[in-house]
């Protein structure tokens, strides 16, 4: 465990911390740890998931700009549920891009574990998109990318990151029941009014 992973594990737990309260500051936080990760990962010769960190940076900028002014009449972004078209295609592009990724890493690069990596690295751009739309099922995506990761980063001897995972996963379920009372609290109020 270094000093920069344990800097980098604080900011990652503060950001989904405020991810999950919906709140505007996820997203500078959400910046700093990413890049803070993409050296921990460079060093831990997990390719994928440094490169991922980078795609986190631009997503970051776009959410903060998304929750802003993503709504409509471009005010704040409210939460919304993904549709089961989107859904399908979401999965279809994850799996697909975890194959390439994973193929490519294992062919050109001493990648530790190159699929592994990539099929996570693959679902969490989907989660961390959904994130941007404030899509509900994005915790869904995050809970099961959580509990793979916990199991990845401790075969890896990144343990603090690993507790980090496991924390986020904490939050991830928080998030998807919060949220999801977030949907709730705004259909009911459309309801009565029809």
């Amino acid at each position: 465990m270094s000093t920069l992973e344990l800097f980098a594990a604080v900011t990652g737990a503060i950001s989904v911390w405020l991810s999950v309260r919906q709140n505007i500051w996820s997203w500078p936080t959400a910046i700093v740890n990413v890049v803070l990760y993409a050296v921990v990962f460079w060093e831990a010769k997990l390719y994928a998931d440094m490169g991922l960190q980078m795609v986190y940076a631009v997503l970051s900028f776009y959410g903060w700009y998304a929750w802003l002014y993503g709504g409509v009449g471009r005010t704040e972004l409210r939460v919304t549920r993904t549709t089961p078209r989107l859904a399908a295609l979401l999965t279809i592009i994850a799996a697909s891009s975890a194959v390439v990724l994973g193929t490519l890493l294992h062919r050109t690069t001493d990648a530790a574990l190159p699929f592994m990596d990539s099929a996570l690295t693959s679902a969490s751009l989907v989660a961390q998109w959904q994130m941007t739309k404030k899509l509900l099922e994005n915790w869904l995506v995050w809970i099961g990318v959580d509990v793979l990761y916990v199991g990845m980063f401790i075969f890896k001897g990144l343990y603090l990151t690993a507790g980090l995972y496991a924390v986020f996963l904490a939050l991830a379920v928080k998030g998807y029941v919060d949220w999801r009372r977030s949907v709730a609290e705004r259909a009911t109020p459309a309801a009565a009014a029809a």
